[in-house]
């Protein structure tokens, strides 16, 4: 079985996140999902946990972290092409995102990014695959 990876998110209104990450293509899995947490799909290995913050403070011991105010992570997801670098952070934005950092073009990579509702930075890069293939010989 491949490695996957369950990102936990805490989120203020978790129909809203559902609602947001749905216009952006993303699936939620009922079986690992109710009123509390949302198992966002990405991937065949990669999942975000969307967890309501009183849901997310039973994890943890720390305080929630002001997305808002604070970057506590940023989350990055790679994409097929430059043009679907563009539709994903575009859609977000039109769906309730906000802008996140300044495009990165270096030819090769190319990434733009934005805040979901929550505040949560993602990164959407595209990568020349030759460059990559490059890199590893």
């Amino acid at each position: 079985m491949p490695q996957m990876i369950f990102v936990n998110l805490p989120v203020k209104d978790l129909e809203a996140a559902k609602a947001f990450f749905g216009k952006l293509g993303f699936s939620c899995n009922p079986q690992f999902s109710d009123e509390n947490t949302a198992c966002l799909v990405i991937s065949d290995t990669i999942f975000a946990m969307l967890l309501s913050e009183p849901r997310f403070k039973e994890f943890t011991k720390k305080e929630i972290a002001d997305s808002s105010k604070s970057t506590e992570v940023i989350l990055a997801l790679s994409a097929e092409s430059r043009e679907k670098v563009d539709e994903l952070v575009d859609t977000a934005l039109a769906s309730g995102g906000s802008p996140a950092n300044e495009t990165m073009d270096y030819g090769h990579m190319y990434g733009r990014s934005f805040q979901d509702p929550d505040h949560h930075i993602w990164e959407v890069v595209w990568m020349d695959p030759a460059a990559v293939q490059g890199q590893q010989g």
